[in-house]
């Protein structure tokens, strides 16, 4: 097949684009800096640059990579694009991606349309995010938390799946260049733990994310999927043994009204509050078979090194 994918520079299009390459794809794969092409091709695609919120862009694009299939990558969340991570003023931070999840996602969908491609899969979210009532662990046909971007994946996932295309709401991301950032703030002493550390978080390594998404392409898959791995897990499981691989002392604790005043009430809601998400129908419906069904053996393989390359 020939498939599109816009953001193909990014944390995980940069594990995609090899998958789809590896099983005899064509893939065209965009970027917003023309610095990062040659990464692109070394993938194994034909890189374009394209600006996700530039209509005529994304048209162009499209239409002359022909393609079969248009798969979303796109955010705005590195620091080039947002700053340093701050949840105190999360409005700011993820703009650039709410922006690419509401104006991005409809200038792909459009351009899709007009060059008569039938599928599109689109990055959706699910870490923390499901709603804080009931149960710690959502399924598909539980809604999200409202909180900081809430319209924009609710607008998101409407239009896609009104579309006939896919919703992939991936985990916390893991793996190459995934959260280097966080590793160096728990490495710091800088990731506390807050109050009990009652919330639960999803993960997903950026490989076994990358290889749902190949199935969701070959399969013309439809609706919403949670790509998470087995163990959604409170913060006080996770946050101190991904230290411990890290090779950091354990996490610092915090009240919950300290962390309020330092960190904003976003933080501390996900960290006493969050809920997980359960991959069973993903696994049901698309075969998708984990190469790391646990964040505990896939933190301790990517801190040892023993991680892929």
């Amino acid at each position: 097949m020939r498939v599109f994918v816009a953001g193909g520079s990014g944390v995980l299009g940069r594990r995609l684009v090899p998958q789809l390459v590896a099983r005899g794809h064509q893939v065209t794969a965009t970027t917003t800096s023309g610095g990062k092409l040659g990464l692109l091709e070394k993938l194994g695609a034909e890189g374009v640059v394209m600006d996700g919120l530039d209509a005529a862009s994304v048209g162009e694009a499209v239409a002359a990579a022909r393609p079969d299939t248009v798969v979303n990558q796109m955010t705005a969340l590195s620091q080039a694009h947002a700053g340093k991570p701050n949840l105190r003023n999360a409005a700011r931070f993820f703009a650039g991606t709410n922006r690419l999840r509401s104006e991005g996602i409809d200038h792909l969908l459009a351009a899709a349309e007009a060059t008569g491609v039938s599928h599109v899969v689109t990055q959706g979210h699910a870490s923390m995010n499901g709603v804080r009532v009931g149960g710690w662990v959502k399924t598909e046909e539980d809604p999200l938390e409202v909180m900081e971007g809430t319209k924009a994946v609710a607008h998101l996932e409407d239009v896609v799946v009104k579309a006939g295309g896919a919703v992939l709401r991936y985990g916390g991301f893991y793996g190459p260049g995934a959260n280097d950032d966080q590793i160096q703030l728990v490495r710091k002493r800088m990731f506390p733990l807050v109050g009990d550390g009652t919330g639960y978080m999803s993960w997903i390594h950026v490989d076994d994310a990358a290889s749902a998404t190949v199935l969701a392409v070959e399969q013309k898959a439809t609706g919403v999927f949670n790509i998470v791995d087995d163990e959604p897990a409170p913060v006080r499981e996770w946050l101190p043994y991904l230290a411990e691989c890290a090779g950091a002392k354990p996490p610092r604790r915090i009240p919950a009204w300290l962390a309020r005043l330092m960190a904003g009430e976003m933080a501390v809601g996900m960290m006493t509050e969050g809920r997980g998400f359960a991959n069973a129908k993903a696994k049901r419906e698309l075969g998708w078979e984990l190469r790391y069904p646990s964040w505990r053996q896939g933190f301790k393989d990517e801190l040892s090194g023993a991680g892929p390359a």
